[in-house]
């Protein structure tokens, strides 16, 4: 069996997503209209195959919802240069805690981010 690698992957959302939904506006007070919103996640699949999870609203086996819904709704494409430059790692807890790093480090940049 070929052995989990988790890795970080980066969506644009558009825009509107900070005029209307006002969870994303309070998390990003430091966005200033100039760069993109975005979303960063984890994932033990492509992030081709995740970003089309999460744009069609897929569902698991038993039911639950695994897509989030800003990215069903706001999200445009994958932006690959901003997550290729970080290794796949073995774990899911690495993976949470690179996940969280590149949101922070996004919204140093004045990005207006989004992560779970």
């Amino acid at each position: 069996m070929p052995k989990v690698t988790y890795q970080v992957y980066v969506i644009e959302l558009n825009k509107k997503v900070f005029t209307l939904n006002s969870k994303f506006r309070e998390a990003n007070p430091q966005f200033n209209g100039v760069l993109e919103c975005l979303y960063v996640g984890m994932t033990s699949k492509t992030p081709k195959e995740r970003f089309i999870e999460h744009k069609t609203g897929y569902r698991n086996k038993k039911g639950h919802k695994l897509s989030a819904n800003i990215v069903q709704k706001y999200g445009t494409y994958l932006r690959p240069s901003l997550y290729n430059h970080i290794e796949p790692v073995n774990t899911r807890a690495e993976a949470l805690k690179l996940e969280e790093g590149l949101a922070l480090d996004l919204r140093r940049q004045r990005y207006a981010v989004w992560y779970n």
